[in-house]
């Protein structure tokens, strides 16, 4: 047992360590909503590139933002509890789980840098098998379509590469791919020297790997920021479950 004079002396620190923990607290919590929000953005807004990365299937990896957010509030108000409370083994608890996301964020982060070529040449490999096998109805010629109107290009590297498939036998070229669709009609698409004056003349590949490093790069700061962020929440309830068993402390 501390004597009492000590235990008076530790007060303060353990109260100081306790006000920055719960704000701690409070920002791995708004850092969880964070990662909530960037699935869910994720989701609508790169839906496209990771069906066609994905081949048939859409993708998880925005349902992984979503639940590693929605994990991260739960436990940032989990961190909240055991602080009040001032219960080591729960401030245990919550520094394990920080380590957890922070090893699992860092080895994320990693691997996302370094297999980031990879990751382009399987799109672009991707994007040609789409293009190549577009019927306009399944998920991947959606997500072309999907591309095509938002970048405004069309084809892999130029409007003709579209030549060379079935659909530009039966149909011309997708509507997709029109400056202005209300002027495209299906004779202009299917005609060579026609088409284009009426389509985009840039390919998508190319804009395709430029939006998906930049928006990549946001995720990836964003998930290194928190992971590094873990660091100083593992350190706080290190030190507070630590000051509260050697001295004893116990909350009123």
């Amino acid at each position: 047992m501390s004597p009492p004079s000590r235990r008076l002396q530790t007060k303060p620190v353990i109260t100081c360590l306790k006000t920055f923990l719960i704000s701690y607290s409070l920002i791995f919590w708004v850092t969880g909503m964070i990662l909530l929000a960037v699935g869910v953005w994720g989701k609508v807004s790169l839906e496209a590139y990771f069906t066609l990365a994905s081949s048939d299937k859409t993708t998880n990896a925005p349902y992984v933002l979503i639940g590693t957010g929605a994990t991260i509030v739960i436990f940032g108000l989990f961190g909240c509890f055991a602080t009040c409370r001032g219960s080591p083994w729960m401030l245990k608890l919550y520094a394990m789980f920080l380590t957890l996301v922070f090893l699992a964020e860092l080895v994320a982060g990693i691997s996302g840098f370094l297999f980031r070529h990879e990751i382009k040449a399987i799109l672009k490999g991707a994007y040609t098998d789409a293009v190549e096998k577009y019927n306009a109805t399944d998920s991947r010629s959606n997500a072309v379509d999907t591309i095509q109107r938002t970048l405004h290009c069309c084809g892999e590297t130029n409007f003709t590469d579209w030549f060379h498939t079935e659909y530009f036998k039966e149909k011309g070229i997708p509507v997709s791919c029109c400056i202005d669709s209300f002027k495209c009609s299906e004779e202009t698409l299917k005609d060579r020297s026609k088409a284009g004056q009426e389509v985009f003349n840039t390919g998508c590949m190319s804009l395709v790997t430029t939006v998906m490093e930049a928006n990549l790069g946001i995720i990836a700061g964003i998930s290194f920021g928190i992971a590094f962020f873990q660091l100083i929440g593992i350190f706080l309830a290190c030190c507070l479950s630590r000051y509260i068993t050697n001295n004893q402390y116990e909350m009123v």
